[in-house]
Order: C-alpha cells, then sequence, then structure tokens
C-alpha cells in the first residue's frame, strides 16, 4: 500500500509546478466549473414544494433514490434543476458504444479517426437528449403523485408543469455534458468523472458529521466509528493498489537501420493491460438495477406479504439475496463493459499493420486469441476485486445503518478519479519540463 502511495506522489516537483502557467490556468477553470455545477445543485425546479420534497426523500433514502441522490450531489433530493445529473449522458455513451459492436455502420464510423469520433459523440448528444427527455417526464408524472403530510410535491400540477419539468431538467443535463467536455478539454481530468466525484465530496462532510450525531445520540458506538473509519483507510489504500494494478505485455518492433556502420537494432515497449479496465461502471449498475425493485416497493406502499413486498424486503441490504444478485451483477457487467472498451482482434489487427509483434506469438488471430486469454483472467480477478471491495463494506454499513457516502462504490470512485486527476498533472507536469529543456536546448543553440 505504502509503495502505491508513493508512486501517486513522485514526479510532483513543486517547483515546476510554481512555473507552469498553462497547468495552473487549466486547475483554476476545472474549479470555476465544479463550482458553477455545485450552484445548480441548489437551484429548486419551478413549480415544486421543497418542504414536500426534502420529507419525500427523507422516508425513501434508503432505496436507489438515496444511491442516486449521492451521485447527483444531493440535486435529487433537493429536487433542482440538476437532478437527473449526467446520468443520461453515461447511458448514451455505452448505448453508442454497444451499438459500435454490433452496427457495421457504426463500427466504420469508429475505424475513420476523428471525423467519425465526432459523428459518433454527435449521436450520443442525440441520445442524451432522448433518455433525458424521458426521464424528465417520468420525474415530472411522479412529482405530481407525491403527496405527505405537509401537502403536495407539485404547486400547479398539469401540462405546463411537466413541460417546464422536461425542458429544465434535459437542458441541465445538456449543460452537466457541455461543462463536462469543457472541463477534459480546458481543464484537468476527466470532465465526466470529475462532476460525479464532486458531488460524492461535497456531501461528505454532512455524511461525517451525521455519523457523529449517531455516535453521540448512542445509536452507533464510538468503537463501532473508529473501526469503520478504519475500515476506509484500508479499503483506499487496497482500491490504489488494484487501480494500479497491471498486466504489461511486451511488444517487439522491427529492426530499424540507425547509421550505415552500426547494425540495426530492434525496439520493444509495453503493452499495459489494466486489472481493472471497466472502471466504476459494473457497481453503479448492479446497485441501480437491484435496488430499482425495492424502491417501487416502497413507493407504491405494497404489503411485506405481497409478492412486490417480498421482493422489497430480500433485496434490501444485507440480504442474502441482495448479496448474491450483487455480486453477480458486478461480474456480468465487468466483462461487458471490459468487451466494449477493449477489442483483442482490432488491437491485433492494429499492431501487425506496424509491423510489431509480441515475441513467441504469431501475429494476426494468435495475437488476438492472446490477447484475450490474457484480458479474460484479468478482468476475473479485476470483478471479484470489484466485488469485494464493493460487498464488505456494504454488509457492515447495513448493520450499522450508516450513509451511502462510506460505502465501497462512492469510495472507488473518489479513489479511482482522484488516482487518474492526479496521473494528468504529472502528465502536464513531465511535459512543462520537457518544453524548458527544449527551449533551452535552441537558446544555445542560437548562441
Amino acid at each position: 500500500m505504502a509503495s502505491a502511495v508513493e508512486q501517486l506522489a513522485s514526479g510532483f516537483n513543486f517547483s515546476t509546478f510554481a512555473k507552469a502557467e498553462d497547468l495552473k490556468k487549466r486547475i483554476w477553470f476545472t474549479l470555476a466549473a465544479l463550482v458553477v455545477y455545485r450552484f445548480g445543485t441548489y437551484i429548486p425546479l419551478p413549480g415544486i414544494n421543497p418542504e414536500v420534497i426534502r420529507e419525500f426523500t427523507q422516508d425513501h433514502s434508503g432505496g436507489i433514490l438515496g444511491i442516486l441522490d449521492m451521485f447527483s450531489g444531493g440535486a435529487i433530493g433537493r429536487m433542482t434543476i440538476f437532478a437527473l445529473n449526467i446520468m443520461p449522458y453515461i447511458s448514451a455513451s455505452i448505448i453508442v458504444q454497444l451499438l459500435t459492436s454490433v452496427s457495421p455502420h457504426l463500427e466504420a464510423l469508429k475505424k475513420e479517426g476523428e471525423s467519425g469520433k465526432r459523428k459518433l459523440n454527435q449521436y450520443t448528444r442525440y441520445g442524451t437528449v432522448f433518455l433525458a427527455s424521458i426521464q424528465a417526464f417520468g420525474i415530472a408524472v411522479g412529482l405530481e403523485k407525491i403527496t405527505v403530510a405537509a401537502g403536495s410535491a407539485v404547486l400547479n400540477p398539469g401540462i405546463i408543469f411537466k413541460l417546464s419539468t422536461i425542458v429544465t431538467l434535459t437542458g441541465g443535463t445538456l449543460f452537466i455534458m457541455w461543462l463536462g467536455e469543457q472541463i477534459t478539454s480546458r481543464g484537468i481530468g476527466n470532465g465526466i468523472s470529475l462532476i460525479i466525484y464532486s458531488g460524492i465530496v461535497a456531501n461528505l462532510p454532512q455524511a461525517v458529521v451525521r455519523t457523529f450525531i449517531l455516535g453521540r445520540e448512542g445509536d452507533v458506538s464510538t468503537l463501532l466509528i473508529i473501526g469503520v473509519l478504519f475500515m476506509i483507510a484500508v479499503v483506499i489504500g487496497y482500491i490504489v493498489f488494484m487501480e494500479k494494478a497491471q498486466r504489461r505485455i511486451l511488444i517487439q518492433y522491427p529492426k530499424r537501420q540507425v547509421a550505415a556502420d552500426r547494425p540495426a537494432s530492434a525496439q520493444s515497449s509495453h503493452l499495459p493491460l489494466k486489472l481493472n479496465s471497466s472502471g466504476v461502471i459494473p457497481p453503479i449498475f448492479a446497485s441501480s438495477l437491484l435496488l430499482f425493485p425495492a424502491t417501487i416497493g416502497s413507493f407504491s406502499g405494497a404489503n411485506p406479504d405481497s409478492f412486490l413486498g417480498m421482493i422489497a424486503v430480500h433485496l434490501s441490504h444485507g440480504k442474502p439475496l441482495y448479496i448474491a444478485l450483487y455480486i453477480s451483477l458486478i461480474v456480468f457487467f465487468a466483462f461487458f463493459y471490459t468487451a466494449i472498451v477493449f477489442n483483442p482482434t482490432e488491437t491485433a489487427e492494429n499492431l501487425r499493420k506496424m509491423g510489431s509483434f509480441i515475441p513467441g506469438i504469431r501475429p494476426g488471430k494468435m495475437t488476438a486469441d492472446f490477447l484475450d486469454y490474457v484480458l479474460t483472467r484479468l478482468t476475473a480477478v479485476g470483478a471479484l476485486y470489484l466485488a469485494s471491495i464493493c460487498v464488505l463494506p456494504e454488509l457492515i454499513l447495513a448493520k450499522v445503518s450508516l450513509p451511502f457516502y462510506f460505502g465501497g462504490t462512492s469510495l472507488l470512485i473518489v479513489v479511482s478519479v482522484t488516482i487518474d486527476t492526479i496521473s494528468q498533472l504529472q502528465s502536464h507536469l513531465v511535459a512543462h519540463q520537457y518544453e524548458g529543456l527544449i527551449r533551452k536546448a535552441k537558446l544555445k543553440g542560437k548562441m
């Protein structure tokens, strides 16, 4: 664990950072964009009663509503203009990536380079608008049906409220999508990941305060809180170690003649295959699918003895059926998403076109089979890692009723995005150092 942390800190030169003006501008732009996003999570939808929404979300915070509220940075709990968050864009991206493997037209666009990528991004945006509009309509209909002791959630239900909700929520999602793209191109890190990351981190202090209040009121013992904090530290170290783990496959390039009086020399590099290529997608999808029936049961007020009520009971946190299905879905989505993001046949073909090869493996089909063999075993270990990181904390939190923000999924997102952002910071610093060396070399050449 210590070595993994040292790897994160290595290469970060503060003196170089102080001179990197472009990097500082990127950091300030990223922070400003995230502040704008957080401001939007506090602007409520027009025509709703915030008190009713607050009471309703508190009563249903244990289902999928609680998890979605965590990913949206509290926007769903406050029912703001960013309530849909970036989830429609993520869903549209996954659908387009999936279609590229079954549609010859989309597969051809993927191979066209930058122009094909722009076209696929355009399809993704259209899909985002479509999915966001459907989800916004569902939220509008659901809000009109919410009634608690304090009254109705919607002040003036009707077609005008539905239309305004659809336009507002869809526009909010498109703005977040644009903001994420701007962060990626003009800031530091992946914009979409940082938006989800900022939502989780922003509510962490509130979750910590709530935990200490539970300890003060006697609902949770002090020893248990210390144990949970220790578990979180261990889980963070485990995530850092596993996220940095990779299998490096040796790639040999053709021999090149450097000079007429010197023999041709062969060059080599490595093809890194991450242990966890699917990222945080499997836990997010698995949690959403499993908590959906329980949430429907709680919304409809189903009798515990009915079929829907029994499903809601058995799929609650900590139940054996919930744990078994959770692990199965994480493993399934880990293999599914890895197959989408990495194509062994395409990689083998690219290596063959460049004239490079894996020592001991013939180019073409044998290389593709070898990469598929290695990737399958890496994904199996990565899926077990994801399952362990998500299930063990869920079991503990289900017993002590602590906030979602201490769960394995939220910790996985926070640590993974932090690692990626630090890696990009290091890359920018290295590039700045090379620019300085090149500039000095040019000055010496002129002298």
